[in-house]
């Protein structure tokens, strides 16, 4: 999708197949478990299954372009002598939703150096200021990078420097 692009439903919009285009969203969502580059571009275009129009095929077509272009991209393992660091990154637009004004959030969180969990979620409320957005979006990736810290202690590999985020 292009940077600063703004889906919306209008009255006259130009309508597109809406069963071709539900059809791609599935099939990307699938491909979206080993591409994270992906996630918060298919969250935007997924908003519009009921009712797409041509600016979102585009943009539809924009992140087809772009996979690809990077065919041999995809998620790496590799071993790092430290790997039980946790570490996680946030981030969150403010009121990036034109209908309803509410902020996106997402996280990414990494361990040994690895990435194990991504999420990109719209916030149920409103944010009064893009400083409120991001500290909800840090809530949500401390919720995560805490849940991993536990999961790993449970399996006997307690982290043993802390976690970043």
């Amino acid at each position: 999708m292009e940077e600063g692009l703004k889906l919306e439903i209008k009255a006259d919009q130009v309508p597109a197949n809406k069963g071709h285009y539900q059809r791609l969203v599935k099939r990307l969502m699938y491909l979206a478990h080993t591409r994270p580059d992906i996630a918060y571009a298919l969250s935007v275009v997924s908003q519009f299954m009921h009712n797409p129009g041509e600016k979102h095929m585009n943009a539809m077509m924009r992140i087809l372009s772009y996979l690809k272009a990077t065919l041999g991209k995809g998620i790496l393992l590799t071993k790092d002598d430290n790997y039980l660091k946790i570490e996680g990154y946030t981030d969150a637009d403010w009121a990036g939703d034109v209908g309803h004004r509410r902020s996106t959030s997402g996280y990414f969180t990494f361990v040994g150096g690895n990435l194990v969990t991504w999420r990109s979620k719209k916030q149920n409320v409103v944010s009064r200021s893009s400083a409120e957005a991001e500290y909800r979006g840090m809530a949500l990736g401390i919720q995560e990078l805490l849940w991993l810290k536990l999961l790993l202690t449970d399996l006997g590999y307690p982290p043993k420097e802390p976690m970043k985020l």
